[in-house]
């Protein structure tokens, strides 16, 4: 998919035109009659495109309503974007030229992500779209490429997500991001078994135990020379390439979409990816630690005791809460780094999900009131929403136990809670914990968010960045 900068609209070239409660005019572009066919549509088909068939080309106007938030404006315009796609993929398609003044690149934005496809495993190559090409016009070069790539990297993530575990186990993770270092411009280290036992990783090697394949560290690093933090921001994922539960085995219903509980992982390794090829000026590191949970050879039970890599002992309680043992060690690795923020995003919680649905993402953490700001306004932004829970100190009382330091669970009240008390225990610095396990995967396509991986956090976060 390309995504262009154009300096005016083409003359005999497919064009898609937004406007509001009053049709401008536009010469050159629509005759009277056309003119007055759109000025009658509007009445009737506000918030939806109107095709004009002009026989050498298809121009579509879209009648965007009045609302009080700018970011819900430019929300309903990237879905706009995505029906304009479905429209252009139906027709056959291959090229459109967007001209939306200040909606141009939220349209475009909604058509790109929404013309994503997973192929791989497509035997015909009828399936594929046909769109291959948008231009908006009127937008500078340097905020086309930008999105162009912003897209390119969120359709990465949603890509290793929707990638099946046969063929992206914690190794081939690893190979793909150091891929993605290696042809982007940032470093990637990829710890092996013996590295991370070194390192005395106990949480990662307990959730390995099950697996015939061995873990991963993965530490990646993008500095530029022009960076405007002094202390790095580290970004963790949670990588768990695929989940059955481990001994506190799932339901089957749902285990098959399993194997998107490395989608934390997918957003960091996207993120990285996108900032080094876009040259942000910041320094920011990702630790990713990877493994898949199963229930398979000396696999870790409910009641074992672990020895976390800061020398803290958990009960196991339930093999299911496998992510935050993994996070855990990374967490505590990150303080090597003294960061000036850690930013973990994971599939946690259940709890997460039936809390807020797939409309937004779980955050909490002990971040200065500054960093959650301007997250919040990134998720504005993004329409990545943050909904920020109560951290208490009560609530890791619920983590007691009468055995070791911790357990892994905290019962069966506010469970993406005492998650995020569970990882706070590994920090000693000003942290966001963003619990993705609503919007990470979808069963069903949703505007510009395609069925399956939505590729969350990318976005956020790479807006954040560039911001920050």
């Amino acid at each position: 998919m390309e995504i262009l900068s154009a300096s005016k609209l083409p003359a005999q070239k497919n064009i898609a035109l937004v406007f509001t409660a009053e049709i401008k005019p536009a010469p050159g572009i629509f005759s009277e009659a056309e003119m007055e066919y759109l000025e009658k549509m509007r009445k009737t088909h506000t918030e939806q495109w109107v095709e004009v068939n002009q026989y050498t080309r298809r121009a579509f106007v879209f009648f965007i309503a009045e609302d009080k938030s700018a970011h819900i404006r430019q929300e309903k315009m990237r879905r706009a974007g995505a029906t304009l796609t479905g429209m252009l993929n139906k027709l056959k398609e291959k090229e459109i030229t967007i001209a939306a003044e200040e909606f141009t690149l939220a349209v475009g934005e909604g058509a790109a992500l929404a013309n994503y496809q997973y192929l791989r495993y497509i035997s015909k190559a009828d399936k594929k779209n046909t769109l291959e090409k948008i231009n908006l016009a009127g937008v500078p070069k340097k905020e086309a490429e930008e999105l162009a790539i912003q897209v390119r990297n969120v359709c990465y993530a949603r890509d290793l997500i929707n990638t099946p575990v046969w063929d992206l186990n914690a190794q081939q993770l690893g190979e793909s991001a150091a891929e993605a270092g290696k042809k982007l411009g940032f470093t990637v280290d990829v710890l092996n078994k013996k590295k991370i036992e070194a390192l005395k990783m106990g949480g990662l090697l307990a959730v390995n135990k099950g697996s015939v394949d061995p873990p991963t560290f993965i530490i990646m690093e993008y500095k530029s020379a022009k960076a405007k933090n002094k202390k790095p921001i580290v970004l963790v994922g949670k990588g768990v390439v695929y989940d059955t539960g481990g001994l506190s085995l799932k339901p089957t219903v749902g285990m098959d979409e399993m194997k998107c509980d490395m989608s934390g992982a997918a957003a960091v390794i996207g993120t990285l990816s996108a900032v080094a090829e876009a040259k942000l000026p910041v320094h920011i590191i990702g630790l990713v630690p990877a493994t898949d949970n199963r229930p398979g050879g000396n696999a870790v039970t409910p009641g074992d005791v672990i020895t976390m890599s800061d020398g803290t002992t958990i009960e196991v309680m339930n093999t299911d809460a496998e992510g935050r043992l993994i996070l855990a060690d990374a967490l505590h690795y990150a303080k090597k780094y003294k960061p000036e923020l850690v930013i973990d995003l994971a599939t946690l919680t259940g709890a997460a999900a039936r809390a807020i649905g797939r409309y937004g993402i779980v955050a909490m953490g002990t971040a200065t009131d500054e960093q959650w700001s301007a997250l919040d306004e990134s998720g504005d932004n993004t329409y990545e929403r943050l909904v920020q829970f109560p951290f208490w100190d009560e609530y890791k009382d619920l983590l007691k136990s009468p055995i070791a330091d911790m357990k892994n669970i905290g019962g069966t009240d506010a469970g993406a809670i005492t998650a995020g008390k569970f990882l706070a225990h590994f920090t000693d610095y000003p942290y966001i914990h963003l619990d993705i396990a609503g919007p990470a995967f979808i069963s069903e396509a949703d505007g510009y968010q395609t069925k399956g991986a939505t590729g969350i956090g990318v976005r956020l976060l790479f807006d954040f960045l560039k911001n920050y």
